[in-house]
This record gives structure tokens, sequence and C-alpha cells, in this order.
């Protein structure tokens, strides 16, 4: 075993470009193999059994790597923290569901002005109508939103259910907003 290590290491090299890996790559291949040495039929190759244990670990390996998110100083770990309110993904689906219902000029104003900010003068040039046209369109969402929900929503219950959104889009899987709300009401 010990006459193959310069050939396994060179073999480790070539698959992940980096010495100091490609040495824990061949330690953990000696490592395994001695652990399962039961399962070598003596008599077979040693060298392709030792290739294909170095292989199967480092593919191993960066299929776990595709799924981890380096975070050294743990902001992305307080990201992921659960919602403080069970009930939030219940009121996620309301919350969906009553956006779908809405007519598309008014999901387009409340998103605009609600949810982004803008200012109701912005909104009417960007979707070419007038402020008033604007103020009209939120005000009837609002109520709208109110009525599917069978609530009262307070001034700034778009910002809230949008902060519920990005909430929902931190535990996601999906980053796109319409897949989220459609995800959300199913």
């Amino acid at each position: 075993m010990k006459a193959l290590l310069p050939n396994l290491k060179a073999f480790a090299v070539s698959l992940c470009g980096d010495m100091t890996r490609a040495d824990d790559l061949v330690q953990e291949t000696f490592l395994k193999a001695w652990v399962h040495r039961d399962s070598f039929d003596e008599g077979t190759n040693l060298r392709a059994w030792l290739f294909t244990i170095l292989r199967n670990t480092y593919f191993s390996e960066m299929r776990r790597r595709r799924r981890e998110v380096e975070d050294v100083d743990g902001l992305k770990a307080e990201q992921m923290r659960a919602p403080d309110d069970p009930e939030w993904h219940v009121r996620m689906k309301d919350l969906a569901w009553a956006w779908h219902s809405l007519p598309f000029d008014q999901q387009e104003a409340l998103m605009l002005v609600g949810v982004e900010g803008i200012s109701y003068e912005d909104a009417g040039v960007m979707l070419g109508c007038a402020a008033g046209t604007i103020k009209s369109r939120v005000n009837r969402g609002r109520q709208k939103l109110a009525d599917v929900l069978g609530e009262e929503l307070p001034r700034n219950a778009i910002e809230h259910a949008w902060d519920k959104v990005q909430e929902y889009i931190l535990l996601s899987d999906e980053d796109d907003l319409p897949t989220i709300l459609n995800e959300a009401a199913e």
C-alpha cells in the first residue's frame, strides 16, 4: 500500500488541485480502506480499489459542499432562525391567497408603494398613470386585502406582511416572490 502513496497523491491533486487537501484525501482513503479491509477480495487489484475509494470520497465531499454554506462569522445562521410567531406560515398562506385575489393593477401599486416604499408620484410615472390613480389602487388593494383576510389592516400592514414574506424567503429554497407566493398559496 505504501508504494501506491505517490500515485494516490498525484491523483488526489489532479482532482482537487490543492496539495493540502490531496494529503487529506489520501489519508481518508487509507483510513476507509483499513476500516473496510474485509470488503477487499484477496487477489484483486488493490490499486484500483484504493483509487476508487479516493475518487468516491472526493465526489461525496463535493456533493456535500454544494449543500453547505460557509458561515465563518455566523451571520447566515442568525438570518436562518425560526420565526417568533408559530402561526406565521398559516398567515402567509392566507396573505398569498388574498394577494392573488387582487387585480394585477392593485398588486403592482401595492408592491411599488406599500412594499418598495416608492412615492405615489414615482409609481405613477413608472406605471404610466396619475398619482391619484395609484393612491386609489393602493387604497382599493388594501381594502380588498382587509376584506379577504377578514380583518382591519393598519396603514403599515403591507410593510409588516412584506417583513413576513422576507422571513419566508429566508426559510425557503426559492428567491422569486411570485414562486414563493404561489407555494404559500398551495
